[in-house]
């Protein structure tokens, strides 16, 4: 019998107000039996993720069903995980083709009875293998049953949840399936209205797949006059939710979090430091609902369809390199380290293991002739080694003769060789913005992470390359080496290359200065229209603090990022003395 298994249609669940910790406990289940009154209460308290409740129905009782009760002599009844709003979720075996499915049953007086039934026989239609599956839909004896498929290898996206934040690829993975499969669905007609992240499976091949398209709606009464919008939005929070492990929404939801009252929407990576900044975008870009707001320039996302077009633009998010396992040690195994003269291991009287001998020398007129062509090798190679040295000794004493027989010596070594600069590390780092209106001051540690695919960036300005006068003296980073060093060379690798980027170093005496630039020690200057500067300084300058500072920058098109305009991006900063 196939085990209990999160891939079951639980339409029922809520949002509750258990701590993460406790839903940790229940990951593996589909669902709980819970009151109508709870239900209701924790549909109100979850903001923007579904359309909205219809009017309030009379209460209907939930068929009195039992384990082991067959439909159409086929589907035996084995567990219940939902008895809620008149009906009622069970796991179930189909006997005639031996496996696990869902079973949803409602009574034929049910007032959405009809709905439900509608709904399935839409979603059947659809065969979408992204989504799961609806193999029957049948009013029989005065009953309403949807059968559905069972994954018993899929893990919902709740108790994923339940173990912390998703990586940047799993997160770039869920939400690029999901949104394709609900562009889908809409272009059928069909919409979900109930996307949670109860209604999200993970497989154990990593495909994603969605349960309750238009059955978990319908079950629940729920309904939308925008149900692009709403489904769009469902993706943003469930997006928001793998990137923080919060719930994007002042209400505790779905065993997460919700954010602290009164700040309002905030983007991921405000929320928790370390997410993918491109991520965190397109989450703020698809939730549109509630006064949440696009983030930066970029336009928001208010259907499936723009959503998938959006992370369709963004840069592939690859998954982390394996860790590399380093292989054992290598043993030498030798028969000078073998078990000579050691007792042998285990039960039974101890026996002397003994080494075979090696092979005695060659004998006869062969192993003479071997004898001889050695020993003439070995003399040769003695002679041609003294001839050398005598040469070489010859040279050295003509070359350190003068006309009147005097003897210069004059040494080479290392020590009169220019040192090449040693790499400096870079401690901390802090955006100077003198006119008190900084370009981007979270990502400043990106610009020394060692890694070129995040960067600091500036914003997109309309005048330039110059930005001096019309816009601002210059945008910069001071950054701290730790202690005093000596300054001499450094490297820096820029975004986007055109006419043309002027940068400037300048040793100054804090993190936040707050002398001018005019005022500091210039230690090298650059213009460059590639997207690389490498700085050199006449002389070594000696200090623990450096501003980067850049006066002028190239005009850029736009990218997913930021409008087009004269902007410039620092991916990596290197120092060297």
């Amino acid at each position: 019998m196939a085990e209990r298994s999160t891939a079951a249609v639980d339409v029922a669940d809520n949002s509750g107000d258990n701590p993460l910790t406790a839903k940790a406990d229940k990951a593996t289940t589909d669902g709980v039996t819970e009151s109508i009154d709870t239900a209701d209460t924790a549909e109100q308290s979850t903001n923007g993720t579904g359309g909205e409740r219809k009017a309030t129905e009379p209460t209907i009782a939930t068929p009195e069903l039992h384990s082991g009760h067959k439909l159409a002599r086929r589907y035996r009844l084995e567990e219940c995980v939902t008895r809620l709003d008149g009906f009622s979720s069970w796991r179930a075996v189909d006997e005639k083709l031996r496996r696990a499915v869902g079973v949803h049953l409602l009574p034929a007086d049910h007032p959405r009875a009809r709905s439900v039934l509608a709904a399935a026989r839409s979603s059947a239609l659809l065969g979408d293998p992204r989504f799961v599956q609806v193999l029957d839909a049948v009013e029989e004896n005065d009953l309403v049953y949807v059968v559905h498929e069972w994954l018993p290898d899929a893990t919902e996206l709740t108790a994923l949840l339940a173990l912390g934040p998703l990586e940047a690829h799993d997160a770039y993975q869920m939400v690029t399936q999901v949104s394709q499969a609900m562009a889908a669905a809409h272009r059928e007609g069909l919409a979900h209205l109930r996307l949670t992240p109860s209604a999200v499976l993970r497989t154990s091949t990593g495909q994603y797949r969605i349960r309750g398209l238009a059955v978990a709606a319908a079950l629940r009464g729920i309904s939308s006059d925008t149900p692009q919008r709403s489904d769009t939005e469902a993706i943003g929070a469930l997006l928001y939710a793998v990137l923080t492990q919060r719930w994007p929404y002042e209400s505790d939801a779905y065993g997460l979090h919700g954010l602290p009252k009164g700040v309002g929407l905030i983007a991921p990576d405000q929320v928790r430091a370390g997410v993918h900044r491109g991520l965190s975008e397109l989450a703020m870009r698809a939730l549109v609902n509630d006064g949440a707001t696009a983030s930066r320039q970029e336009p928001p996302c208010t259907t499936p369809d723009e959503l998938v077009k959006a992370v369709g633009e963004m840069p592939r998010i690859r998954p982390p390199e394996p860790a590399f396992t380093a292989p054992p040690e290598y043993q030498r195994t030798t028969y000078q380290q073998g078990t000579y003269g050691r007792p042998a291991a285990g039960p039974g009287p101890s026996v002397t293991q003994t080494v075979t001998p090696p092979p005695p020398a060659l004998q006869g007129r062969t192993g003479k002739a071997l004898k001889w062509a050695v020993s003439a090798l070995l003399i040769a190679a003695l002679g041609l080694g003294s001839w050398q040295l005598a040469d070489a000794l010859l040279h050295r004493d003509k070359s350190g003769s003068n006309e009147t027989g005097n003897t210069q010596t004059t040494d080479h070594g290392d020590g009169d060789k220019p040192k090449a600069p040693l790499p400096i590390k870079i401690q901390d780092a802090e955006e100077y913005a003198p006119d008190g209106s900084p370009q981007n001051a979270d990502a400043v540690k990106d610009t020394y992470d060692n890694s070129t695919k995040t960067y600091w960036r500036t914003k997109s300005f309309d005048d330039g390359p110059d930005l001096a006068p019309s816009v601002k003296t210059g945008v910069g980073i001071v950054y701290d080496l730790g202690s005093a060093k000596d300054i001499s060379t450094a490297s820096i690798l820029l975004r986007y290359g055109g006419d043309h980027t002027t940068i400037t170093l300048y040793a100054t005496d804090s993190l936040s200065p707050s002398t001018p630039v005019s005022s500091m020690k210039q230690i090298a200057t650059m213009k460059t229209s590639d997207t690389k500067a490498d700085l050199k300084a006449s002389t070594p300058v000696k200090s623990r603090y450096v501003l980067l500072w850049m006066t002028a920058m190239p005009k850029s098109p736009q990218d997913i990022y930021s409008r087009a305009g004269f902007k410039q991006a620092i991916t990596d900063v290197k120092f060297a003395g």
